[in-house]
Formats: C-alpha cells, structure tokens, sequence
C-alpha cells in the first residue's frame, strides 16, 4: 500500500515505514549503515524513528 503523500505531520514523522524503500534507504544514508540493518533495528525496537536511530547509533559494527 503506497503511502498517502495527503497526509503530513509530526505523527507520521516519528515513524519509519519498514514496508517503504525510500524510507529505509535514506535513515540507512543518514546513519552511514545498511538498509538491513534498518530493517533489523526495526524488528529490534520497533518502528519509532528515535528508538532506531539511538538503536543504530549505538549498534553499528
């Protein structure tokens, strides 16, 4: 399901949608790490941008 471009907001900024590519490609490009391990924080923690990011910040070996 494509994401609604309508709808904008701080609610949908605090979420990463795993299902869109885009989405995992650029967190994996700002935190210089893989698309898989996005994918994996994301299993790990959840989907909630701050808790991946903290996640991947600490985690990137």
């Amino acid at each position: 399901m494509a994401d609604d471009k309508s709808k904008v907001g701080g609610r949908d900024r605090e979420r990463v949608a795993g299902n869109q590519d885009y989405e995992i490609d650029f967190l994996a490009g700002k935190l210089g790490v893989s698309a898989e391990k996005v994918r994996q924080a994301i299993q790990a923690v959840g989907n909630d941008r701050a808790k991946v990011e903290v996640y991947l910040s600490s985690n990137k070996n």
